[in-house]
């Protein structure tokens, strides 16, 4: 199996583990979040508070269109808007603890498989490993240029 391949199974079997966590709580619970407002918050996430104008154009669609799927997500409490200190037309949407919870769901198990890596590797062979996950958020950001503009609340 090609390096390309090993690392594919690596996603894969993280994106599979979260979908199974995902689905297997919807019998303990009610489904609250569709699978395009769970896309949503996973960008607005990763990108630590960003704009409604700023989600918008990371993943190429209309400010209203945003605006209409960041309010469903503050109606059902995964969202909330913060005034900026700067400038006080400025909101940036953070998200709630409750989608903390939802989130840990898959944000533990990668926890668990780091550290159970890390126990098997050297510290030669770890720093190795931490080298080449920087070198590949390092290229993913050049993908992602909005990405890079990240801003945390000021």
């Amino acid at each position: 199996m090609t390096t390309e391949n090993k690392f594919l199974e690596v996603y894969t079997n993280f994106k599979i583990h979260f979908y199974r966590d995902v689905f297997g709580n919807f019998e303990n619970k009610e489904a609250t979040l569709t699978t395009v407002e769970s896309f949503c918050m996973e960008v607005i996430y990763a990108m630590q508070c960003p704009t409604i104008n700023e989600f918008a154009k990371l993943i190429k669609i209309s400010s209203p269109n945003a605006a209409y799927k960041v309010n469903n997500l503050i109606k059902k409490g995964y969202l909330e808007k913060i005034q900026s200190k700067t400038d006080r037309r400025e909101y940036f949407l953070r998200v709630t603890q409750k989608y903390i919870d939802y989130y840990n769901i898959s944000s533990g198990y990668v926890n668990d498989v780091l550290k159970r890596l890390k126990e098997r590797m050297t510290d030669e062979e770890w720093k190795g490993f931490d080298r080449a996950c920087e070198i590949i958020a390092e290229e993913q950001r050049k993908d992602i240029p909005e990405y890079r503009s990240m801003h945390l609340l000021g």
